[in-house]
């Protein structure tokens, strides 16, 4: 009864009613388009990296990832190979030489990582090769470079022209070599643009004089949720020589951001929660100051005040239902579409890029904020109405029933 009686409470006054629903719904898609925006902005800054560069898990010598010097090999490839090779949840896997040097054109030079990669495979396992704006991605033969646009930029190069590449050899001299550039990329970080070049394996290693050894394992799962499970299955599989580190133990403090991020939701689902609870009590009280008559009635027919209480807060409860419902599937649907075309920000495009992001930002909404914020929203709203619920409930029935 009490619950039929809340419901046509509501609708006494329309126009009341649909003012602090409207208001609801506002306080709900906001919420919806931050947390897409936010999610996609943080999601895009991690994944770029994964996919540009870090993959999934790598495989290195115990000791690499800190300091990378040219003499920390893969002990034994051919056993993690034939590792990797049964693991089934293991998508695509490539061999990396990776060593840091110095690339010169005639009129500059810059230090990068050089990155010697068999490109078929490669290609399974990074975007580098979609992201080609001029030219080609290399074969794998010969002395074919591919640079950053960057790069190309602030060493002057073009489609066709020679760099010189040169980095410490495990001996303590320079490896050097000669290169045609035969593609150029721009990925959606301008860092990894001035920083990276890819040439073929062979060549790197001759260039090195390491024979046929390699110094990492980039791997992709069947999912990237399951890149931590397949870190420990290989960790069991190879000695204390390996070190197995997943993209979380790779970039610690992007994973941190995104945890913090959560946390952060819960401050702004509180934020626009209080902004709603201030209209709620306002409502309220209006819809309670208009029924002094009719409270006071029910008081004096011997309806308790407990369900005088119960009945004012599931009007404030229905209310805020009805607003989170409706504010949700219309945030769901901005979201989606927003998701497919994105939103350009290519006024601050510099900046997103310098932060690995890209000009165009792709929401990506959370469905544990999604949750927090049905639950949320509906019990702020009832706590709204416990104010003027109150101040129903101390209403003498006798001057209520005279209240004009």
């Amino acid at each position: 009864m009490l619950l039929k009686l809340a419901w046509r409470n509501i609708w006494r006054n329309k126009r009341r009613s649909m003012i602090v629903i409207g208001s609801v719904m506002v306080g709900v898609i906001a919420l919806i388009i931050i947390d897409g925006l936010n999610n996609g902005f943080l999601s895009q800054m991690l994944f770029n990296q994964v996919d540009l560069n870090i993959s999934h898990v790598q495989i290195h010598k115990r000791g690499f990832h800190d300091n990378k010097v040219v003499q920390s090999f893969i002990p034994d490839k051919k056993k993690v190979e034939k590792i990797l090779r049964k693991n089934g949840k293991i998508k695509h896997f490539s061999e990396r030489v990776v060593s840091f040097g110095l690339v010169s054109s005639a009129v500059s030079s810059s230090g990068v990582f050089i990155l010697g990669i068999n490109p078929e495979d490669e290609s399974k396992i990074t975007t580098v090769s979609k992201s080609i704006i001029k030219g080609k991605y290399f074969n794998g033969k010969g002395r074919e470079i591919v640079i950053g646009s960057k790069l190309a930029e602030k060493l002057k190069v073009d489609l066709g022209g020679k760099v010189i590449a040169l980095a410490n050899r495990p001996d303590g001299s320079i490896g050097s070599e000669v290169f045609r550039i035969v593609g150029i990329f721009r990925s959606p970080s301008s860092n990894f643009d001035k920083t990276y070049i890819f040439v073929p394996i062979k060549t790197l290693q001759r260039m090195l004089g390491i024979g046929n050894n390699i110094h990492e394992f980039a791997i992709v799962t069947q999912n990237y949720n399951l890149a931590e499970t397949v870190r420990d299955e290989i960790k069991q599989e190879l000695s204390d020589k390996y070190e197995v580190l997943s993209y979380h133990d790779i970039l610690p403090l992007l994973i941190m951001q995104m945890d913090l991020y959560k946390e952060t939701m819960y401050i702004i689902n509180m934020i626009i929660g209080l902004a709603l609870i201030f209209g709620i009590i306002n409502s309220m009280l209006m819809a309670v100051f208009e029924r002094v008559n009719e409270i006071g009635v029910l008081m004096a027919i011997g309806m308790k005040n407990g369900k005088i209480f119960s009945m004012i807060l599931l009007e404030s409860l229905l209310i805020g239902i009805v607003g989170t419902v409706f504010g949700v599937f219309i945030g769901l649907g901005l979201n989606e579409i927003l998701s497919v075309q994105g939103i350009d920000f290519s006024l601050f495009s510099k900046s997103l890029e310098s932060w690995g992001i890209g000009a165009v930002i792709y929401p990506h909404l959370s469905l544990e904020n999604l949750i927090t914020t049905f639950l949320m929203i509906p019990f702020i709203t009832m706590l709204g109405a416990i104010y003027p619920a109150w101040k129903a409930i101390k209403l003498e029935p006798v001057a209520a029933i005279r209240y004009v």
